[in-house]
């Protein structure tokens, strides 16, 4: 089977056939080329889709991923951005083991396409050149053969003619002979001619041709063959990938199978552990007895503080329910009063009603009056400051001993404090001994560096490595006063809380504990609840300074009261005082007396004037 045989006569459609295999072959490496292409799409997808859902740096998100099921999500996509590699890998592959190497084999099978279609119109030309001249000799020998047929005529019709000259009859046999001559060699010619050709045309159907095609049918199963030898590394690039794409189909596996519930259920145990106890039962209250009816503020806060004076600054107390006051409340404690004023005496006589009857349950106050005690009361200004402490909380600033935390997370932040201080001291010292070597090489070697210049870098960052010490030292004492290592603070802080349950017995485990108490401390809701728009720096300021409040008007005493209960001022029938904050509805009044003394009085006892232009009053119809 050859071309050359069976093909001899079909130049031109082996010519369009084999442009059309070269065009075929084009066709096979664009669509390799646009396979890389979707491969490197792929690829760039997966790893923008991997990097998408990966965890942000120093963001509240990476802290979420120390659970078991967020690993194994991180490792998902860990494996995917492998997974993608291995892509770029087949793009990479294809395009320089297929792309490339068909590209050049193109050009090399067109040029010897060019090469060998030169050679056959090269053999088609002689041979049309060759039948050319063939055709022109037989012309001739035609030609030649009828002029001397036509001589040899006009002689003999010459020679008939006796009319005609003997000398006109021999030029005409003259001739004749002529012509006959030429027709001799014209026909000589034309078989020679003619040999050459029949050779020529043998040469070339039998020799030229058959060659010619035979190298362009070596040409075209050349170019089958490399088609197929693409196909099988088409094929063989993927395959190479595939048990690197199982490994990373293995890990997701792995990742998944390496999930714990249960430890992730104990990471949240250790995420939002307070260490509170849960509160303890609500008791009764007999609203039978008008004595004994309370704020309502105070049912949760104090409920549990009634017949209890005894309970230790760092005891626990069952009745802290707290945690489930709602934050908008803290104004409203701040503001309100003592308690139930007592009512007005049924004479004007002085010692008709001194302070209003009050059974001795009624000590149980709410929490709202000892906040307007400690305002009022010098020597508790350390509960005070918890308290300022509390609003500051509230209004987004953190403590820095992140006493705002239960103990448990609070425990946690400060061994992390401690943990990231203890790497910055290593890193310090480093630095330190970097430069003292520094320092040792520049003693030895002068030309390289002046000594002297070190010293201030090395007190810097001795002075940085101290500093670093002292704030370790201070995070390490409140770390170890959490986990109970600090008996002698913890004495202290049982004294004083002693001193104030003796004063105020029903309260002290509202106001006196710094740690324990709803006014600022351990309480995460700081999202969920409407919060005073203030600064904290403003509460600072007021609770610091202590400026005097302005009058708004003036008073006179109806009645004489005896103020024996703390936050409370006694004043004389006709005395005449000053108004600082009038009745909010609760039925107190606040006077002052001086700069030094001022209280709250029973609206009731007192008749008031407020001055309409001082700020904050209002107009009474």
């Amino acid at each position: 089977m050859s071309w050359g045989t069976e093909l001899w006569d079909q130049f031109d459609n082996l010519e369009k056939h084999t442009q059309w295999g070269i065009d075929t072959l084009e066709k096979c490496i664009k669509f390799v080329k646009e396979r890389t292409e979707i491969e490197l799409s792929y690829a760039k997808q997966l790893r923008n889709l991997s990097k998408k859902y990966q965890p942000k740096k120093n963001s509240k998100e990476e802290e979420e991923y120390k659970y078991t099921s967020c690993k194994a999500f991180i490792s998902t996509l860990n494996e995917m951005n492998d997974y993608a590699g291995q892509h770029e890998v087949i793009s990479e592959n294809m395009a320089s083991q297929i792309i490339v190497d068909l590209a050049r084999y193109v050009q090399e099978l067109k040029q010897e396409r060019k090469s060998n279609f030169h050679d056959g119109r090269k053999a088609q030309q002689h041979i049309e050149t060759c039948w050319k001249q063939l055709e022109s000799s037989k012309r001739r020998f035609e030609r030649d053969c009828k002029e001397a047929d036509r001589a040899q005529q006009y002689f003999e019709k010459m020679d008939a003619d006796i009319n005609v000259t003997k000398a006109d009859v021999e030029k005409a046999r003259q001739q004749a002979q002529i012509r006959h001559q030429m027709a001799e060699d014209s026909k000589a010619d034309y078989s020679s001619i003619l040999q050459k050709f029949n050779h020529e045309q043998h040469e070339y159907y039998h020799t030229h041709i058959p060659n010619i095609f035979q190298k362009i049918q070596e040409m075209e199963e050349r170019r089958i063959v490399r088609i197929g030898e693409s196909m099988k590394t088409y094929a063989e690039v993927d395959r190479q990938v595939i048990p690197i794409i199982g490994k990373c189909l293995d890990g997701i596996v792995k990742a998944a199978e390496s999930i714990d519930q249960k430890n992730d259920s104990q990471l949240v145990i250790e995420a939002y552990k307070s260490g509170f106890e849960p509160p303890g039962d609500i008791e009764f209250e007999d609203y039978t007895q008008p004595m004994k009816r309370t704020v309502s503020d105070n049912s949760l806060s104090n409920s549990r503080g009634e017949g209890k004076p005894d309970l230790k600054f760092g005891g626990k107390s069952k009745g802290k329910l707290w945690p489930f006051i709602k934050k908008n409340k803290l104004m409203s404690l701040l503001t309100s009063p003592h308690q139930p004023p007592p009512p007005p005496p049924a004479s004007a006589s002085p010692s008709a009603v001194p302070n209003g009857p009050q059974s001795p349950k009624q000590q149980k106050e709410p929490l709202s009056h000892r906040f307007n005690e400690f305002m009022t009361s010098k020597p508790k200004i350390h509960c005070f400051r918890s308290l300022k402490r509390g609003l500051s909380l509230k209004l987004g600033a953190t403590p820095e001993d992140f006493s705002n935390l239960p103990p448990e997370q609070r425990r946690k932040k400060l061994q992390q404090k401690v943990d990231e201080l203890s790497k910055e001291i290593q890193k310090e010292m480093d630095q330190r001994d970097a430069i003292t070597k520094m320092k040792d090489v520049y003693l030895k070697n002068p030309q390289m560096g002046d000594p002297a210049s070190l010293d201030h870098k090395l007190a810097e960052v001795s002075q940085n490595i101290e500093k670093l010490r002292l704030e370790t030292q201070k995070f390490e004492a409140w770390l170890a006063e959490v986990e109970g290592r600090l008996p002698a603070r913890s004495e202290q802080m049982r004294r004083q809380s002693g001193l104030y349950d003796s004063q105020n017995p029903p309260t002290v485990n509202n106001c006196a504990q710094d740690r324990e108490s709803p006014d600022g401390s351990y309480t995460e809701e700081q999202s969920q609840e409407s919060e005073v728009k203030v600064l904290a720096t403003d509460f600072d300021d007021e609770f610091d300074d202590e400026e005097p409040l302005p009058a708004i008007g003036t008073c006179k005493a109806l009645y004489t009261f005896e103020g024996q209960n703390e936050g409370t001022i006694s004043v004389v029938e006709g005395e005449t005082l000053y108004v600082i904050e009038e009745d909010k509805g609760d039925g107190w009044t606040r006077i002052r007396r001086n700069e030094d003394e001022e209280g709250y009085v029973p609206t009731s006892y007192v008749e008031v004037c407020l001055d309409k232009n001082a700020k904050g009053a209002k107009t009474y119809i």
